[in-house]
């Protein structure tokens, strides 16, 4: 049998957070009432003209210059024609061959050695609405009673990223797509959740023989709303397509849905192709001309990239734990605590786990640096409070050294010895062979200090006695 491998490109959205919509001025929100947030202009009544927000225009030039893209000279607006309920005007404001920015690079670092995706382009567009299926199993159009529409996203901006097929596997796909979110978030225009529709992405999937130059035919996944699903998504169709292939049968270009519980794609329709959306130059909106100054200004707030600071903290926490500190937002926690004389392992370990829910005050770092390097020596309670406190209040290490733990044997031991005096159906039981019972040990001896019982030595003493 052959060898095969995948090839996969991606098209992501990423909505933008902009105060208002793209060509209008109601407000860009999320959860408000539906379709409280229109306006002639995004419901498209007759004789409303859309005006561009300029907000949204630089920052898709930001995220351009991020990504590596090269940005036009000119931009033109696009109607995108298709006929579906949720865009009122039956067509889409987009942009179609003269777009914002081409022909760009990024790089993902990976423990196995960095790998390149190509951008072909990021261009700027307006959301359509909402569209919400009622009835049927899966909550999609297939097998639904009826749909309602929500128009309050309708014309909200969006930028598309549209990757080459550089992809080769699930899990690189999720790892770009992991940092791609990292990166926008860290620009500031777009928070990116993917469970409130702000960042969405499809997958243009085929599979070839390894050594085979040539595309074959390729199939778009959509509606996969999280990393996860997105992978699965991806694994399913490459094997769907392999099966197709090897029993003789040639794959049909289409839109498919992932379905999630029986791990299957489900064809949608037939994929259409730009033809089909019969795009013409928007007659309402003048081209976009980038200034010189403007981008030189934007390319100067650029903050050091996700992928760069990856590959100089895996130096010294290791690849994964780097990845996760980055893409979690947790590396700024690790730092501030590395700056101020914690080691980067260390760190790292309490920014992914005690940290992970809290975001410490700035002035409460040296405090927390002297209270974890003590940590052995005081109870959980008091490291627990500390950790908890440091986010709305300045904390004082040397009150919550103070609570020190008990870690002198000869002090614990006449506990210890009390607490199994009491227990002798409990100890028979452990050395019958029930194991687990030293945690019942454990948890007595811990009530009876009110949690200042060293663990550690607790479970030496307990051991020890039991034989």
């Amino acid at each position: 049998m052959p060898e095969w491998e995948p090839v996969v490109g991606l098209e992501i959205h990423v909505q933008l957070k902009t105060q208002t919509k793209m060509f209008c001025r109601c407000p860009n929100t999320f959860a408000t009432e539906p379709n409280t947030q229109t306006c002639p202009v995004c419901l498209a009544f007759p004789g409303a003209l859309p005006t561009p927000n300029a907000a949204a225009v630089e920052w898709t030039l930001k995220l351009g210059l991020a990504l590596g893209c090269e940005i036009a000279p000119r931009a033109l607006f696009h109607r995108k024609h298709y006929p579906y309920p949720d865009l009122p005007k039956g067509y889409q404001i987009s942009q179609y061959d003269e777009p914002l920015c081409v022909d760009g690079r990024f790089v993902v670092p990976a423990p196995d050695g960095d790998f390149e995706v190509g951008i072909v382009r990021a261009h700027l567009e307006e959301d359509a609405a909402k569209t919400i299926h009622v009835g049927g199993a899966t909550g999609r159009i297939v097998g639904s009673a009826h749909s309602n529409i929500d128009f309050n996203r309708g014309g909200t901006p969006l930028v598309e990223i549209v990757t080459r097929p550089d992809i080769r596997s699930a899990d690189q796909a999720r790892r770009f797509l992991q940092l791609l979110r990292q990166t926008v978030v860290e620009l500031g225009i777009s928070d990116a959740e993917m469970e409130k529709g702000q960042l969405r992405a499809d997958a243009n999937v085929s599979v070839r023989e390894v050594g085979e130059t040539g595309y074959r035919t390729r199939t778009e996944l959509k509606n996969m709303n999280s990393f996860n699903h997105i992978g699965r998504g991806i694994d399913a169709e490459v094997r769907r397509q392999i099966e197709t292939w090897e029993a003789g049968h040639e794959v049909v270009q289409q839109t498919l849905d992932y379905e999630v519980k029986s791990d299957t794609v489900t064809p949608r329709r037939r994929k259409e192709e730009a033809d089909d959306y019969r795009y013409f130059p928007e007659p309402d909106l003048v081209p976009v001309e980038p200034e010189t100054e403007m981008l030189e200004r934007l390319r100067g707030e650029l903050p050091e990239l996700p992928a760069a600071r990856i590959q100089s903290i895996s130096q010294q926490v290791g690849f994964d734990a780097a990845l996760d500190l980055v893409t979690t937002g947790n590396e700024r926690k690790a730092r501030l605590l590395v700056d101020h004389g914690l080691d980067w392992s260390t760190a790292a370990n309490v920014a992914m786990n005690q940290l992970a829910a809290i975001d410490p005050l700035e002035e409460n770092a040296a405090a927390l640096v002297t209270i974890i390097k003590q940590r052995d020596t005081i109870t959980r309670e008091a490291l627990s409070a500390s950790f908890a406190q440091s986010a709305t209040a300045v904390i004082d290490a040397e009150a919550v050294l103070a609570d020190k733990v008990v870690a002198d044997s000869s002090e614990l031991e006449p506990l210890v010895d009390r607490i199994l005096e009491a227990s002798p159906g409990q100890v028979a039981a452990y050395k019958g062979g029930k194991q687990g019972l030293l945690g019942y040990f454990v948890g007595q001896v811990m009530k009876e200090t009110q949690g200042k019982a060293d663990p550690k030595t607790v479970n030496e003493l307990l051991r020890t006695k039991l034989g």
